[in-house]
């Protein structure tokens, strides 16, 4: 593997965190306790909820904090750091807290999807490699459940490893997109290390490497005549592609009793070959078999292909979910919000920012889901400050997120606290669910959210509220900033 064998994951790093850490082990300030939140601001594609994933390559990452010999002398070559703060990376180790939301997660801006507390070197050590794991499985996991959603209960694989950018992109990119509601991948890898069942059918080069269609078909029948799904388009989809494989099917497949079998579509009109391609096939008497679509497709296609009567199965959709393309950033982010201070008391911290939107909310948090008792919906995320509880046998009043003089009162709910404990004082404490009860919490916490919130154009604003103590923490903080 070449530079991935000499691979330290603790180096993956932006370089002031080390500069800033030895700052911090200069200026007294290492064993200071912090706490950051990580959030982020907006859902990609105008969407209206995003989904959490990442979370378990960051606590393999955790756990395997260290600096070696090699890491130390390269950074003493910088001549940047003192010898102290050199001598204390050979025994660095995180010994924090960190609290998050279950991967599976429906997520919303602005509220904090993972909470770290931890002496400040170590806090700010870790960022980097915690925004790139939660940024990138997050977009795409949020990308795969759109298309998804698309397909309507139809099968959808992530084919995108060749247009992925870089091995750890296709890798962890097909993990996701299965923690989003896909079926499977077309990267061997990822099933081979997460059990992302992995599948495909032929390239243009098998239908071109022998002397004719029919003898391609027919070859790929007699070697895999229980899983025998043809590439129709190499030559002439309806001329030659379909008729072909009806006439492979019929000489390889029916005297065998196989019944199971399909056709993939790889170019042209979708919506046109599709429903030309079903009637050939019916009446040829192949009903059961399926039909397949790849070629950059996307969730508005896809909804278009069916809207437009088209006779799909399953879809293959690859570098536009695999990229995230139409918008291929997820823009996490990670802010101190809070300090101990030495007679333990939590001191809350504030960013603030000539843009409204940047301007952060600060203190140890916890947050709430409220559902309702008699839907199952989710209805609104609550956020206060961490010693506070919610007592959901009444009403509460909660704020419209965008104008504060509204208010909405909610009854006959149950309240979910929402961030789990991950690590305790360094330590692994959460036990991580398979692959499979991570996809399977997921489609059932998006079928919590209301259609209007699912919608991918204009979705209906979900409420993400303060406490009222949270509140007046934030707005005092504010005016003070002001007058200073």
């Amino acid at each position: 593997m070449g530079v991935y064998d000499k691979l330290n994951l603790t180096m993956l790093c932006d370089f002031y965190e080390l500069t800033m850490g030895n700052g911090y082990f200069e200026n007294g300030y290492k064993d200071r306790i912090c706490y950051f939140d990580v959030f982020f601001r907006k859902c990609p594609d105008g969407g209206g909820f995003a989904i959490a994933a990442g979370l378990e390559q960051i606590a393999q990452y955790i756990q395997e904090l260290h600096f070696s010999e090699e890491d130390i002398a390269y950074l003493r070559g910088r001549n940047l750091f003192t010898e102290g703060f050199l001598e204390y990376l050979k025994d660095f180790r995180f010994t924090g807290d960190i609290w998050a939301v279950p991967e599976g997660t429906p997520i919303f801006p602005n509220e904090p999807i993972m909470t770290i507390r931890a002496p400040a070197i170590q806090a700010q050590l870790i960022e980097t490699f915690i925004l790139l794991s939660i940024n990138h499985q997050s977009l795409i996991a949020t990308k795969a459940n759109r298309v998804v959603r698309a397909a309507q209960g139809r099968t959808v694989l992530e084919f995108g490893s060749r247009r992925a950018q870089g091995a750890d992109a296709a890798i962890l990119g097909a993990r996701a997109a299965y923690i989003g509601g896909c079926n499977g991948t077309a990267c061997t890898i990822s099933d081979q290390l997460f059990g992302v069942y992995a599948g495909g059918t032929m390239a243009h080069a098998w239908v071109q490497m022998f002397d004719t269609e029919l003898d391609a078909f027919k070859a790929y029948c007699k070697m895999y005549p229980n899983n025998a799904t043809l590439l129709v388009d190499t030559y002439d989809t309806l001329n030659s592609g379909v008729p072909n494989a009806i006439r492979a099917f019929n000489e390889v497949l029916k005297p065998m009793g196989i019944t199971k079998c399909g056709i993939r579509l790889d170019s042209g009109d979708m919506a046109y070959l599709s429903r030309k391609a079903r009637k050939m096939l019916d009446d040829a008497g192949w009903t059961d078999c399926k039909i397949s679509v790849s070629n950059s497709l996307d969730e508005y296609l896809i909804a278009d292909l069916l809207h437009q009567g088209a006779q799909i199965d399953m879809f293959g959709v690859g570098e536009r979910l695999i990229t995230a393309r139409s918008e291929p950033v997820f823009g996490g982010v990670y802010k101190l919000c809070a300090v101990e201070q030495e007679d333990g008391s939590v001191l809350p911290k504030i960013k603030i920012s000539e843009n409204v939107g940047k301007i952060t909310t600060p203190h140890y948090k916890k947050f709430y889901r409220f559902y309702g008792n008699d839907t199952g919906k989710a209805i609104a995320d609550y956020l206060c400050v961490y010693d506070e509880t919610v007592d959901d046998s009444g009403e509460l009043e909660i704020f419209d997120p965008e104008a504060t003089w509204k208010t909405k009162t909610v009854y006959d709910f149950t309240a979910k606290e929402m961030l789990v404990p991950i690590f305790k004082n360094g330590e692994l404490v959460y036990k991580f669910p398979t692959l499979d009860e991570v996809r399977a919490y997921c489609l059932q916490q998006v079928d919590t959210l209301w259609d209007e919130v699912k919608r991918f154009d204009n979705p209906h604003t979900y409420y993400v509220d303060l406490s009222q103590k949270l509140w007046d923490i934030k707005y005092g903080l504010l005016k003070n900033r002001k007058k200073k």
